[in-house]
């Protein structure tokens, strides 16, 4: 969406104030011990008391309030009483919610406990990079140039980017116009951001794989060539300079 008006901009900003507080409380709750349905349900509560819808549920019917993936899987991990946290986990958070006609929509990689596996490293990578491709969008930036920088950034620090996911346009619903705003530079893009557009910005940085499959479930993602995958995202308000971002209260990049 566009922001035209002050009411619209309060609107996206009460619903990224639910998904963020969502997302850091989560990342708080996650405990050694916790099944992913467990922090799921943490979260769904937490929106509830916003007054906010799941979004993945709502518009894809998905098994489940938020999407938590581990170790291995890329995203869109489905809520489980069977898997349970361990120490050394790499976790991903997305929360995403509806709230009064507005979407909003985050995420975030961190290691649970100790890091015993040493996925810090990638971790911070992911966000890093996310910092530094936010402070180079404004309005008239080519969408190109930007995932060209996040690539280039991932492969300086010896890792890839997932092609076949990216972020999107957001606002009046989960996914918007302009989409794939992907983590690496397609010479065929000639888009550019628009000033006062509404978009999610998130990052793949991997390991080993380039693409993300689809498993058995229908949801879960996996990396084609094994590996892991550390993801941030925030919604935004392209401007003139510095975005706005809407959901900066969840910390991640603190």
């Amino acid at each position: 969406m566009s922001i035209t008006k002050e009411a619209e901009l309060l609107g996206m900003q009460k619903a990224s104030e639910a998904v963020a507080f969502a997302l850091k409380e989560m990342m708080k709750y996650a405990a050694v011990g916790m099944t992913t349905k467990e922090l799921d349900l943490y979260g769904a509560k937490i929106l509830s008391q916003f007054g906010a819808n799941s979004a993945p549920y709502v518009t894809y019917g998905f098994p489940g309030w938020t999407c938590i993936s581990v170790n291995n899987e890329i995203c869109h991990g489905i809520p489980s009483d069977e898997k349970v946290l361990r120490d050394g986990d790499l976790i991903n958070i997305d929360v995403s919610a509806e709230l009064n006609g507005f979407w909003s929509d985050n995420g975030a990689s961190f290691v649970l406990g100790n890091d015993i596996h040493q996925h810090q490293k990638l971790v911070n990578a992911s966000k890093e990079i996310l910092i530094k491709a936010l402070s180079h969008i404004k309005g008239g930036a080519k969408i190109a140039d930007i995932g060209f920088l996040i690539e280039t950034e991932a492969k300086k620090r010896g890792y890839r980017v997932i092609k076949n996911l990216g972020g999107h346009g957001i606002g009046r619903s989960l996914h918007e116009q302009p989409d794939e705003l992907l983590n690496y530079k397609n010479k065929y893009d000639q888009r550019r951001f628009r000033k006062n557009s509404v978009v999610a910005i998130e990052t793949f940085i991997s390991t080993a794989s380039s693409y993300a499959e689809t498993q058995n479930d229908g949801w879960t993602m996996v990396g084609n060539k094994g590996g892991y995958m550390a993801q941030h995202e925030h919604t935004i308000v392209v401007t003139d300079g510095q975005p706005i971002i809407l959901t900066a209260t969840n910390g991640i990049l603190a």
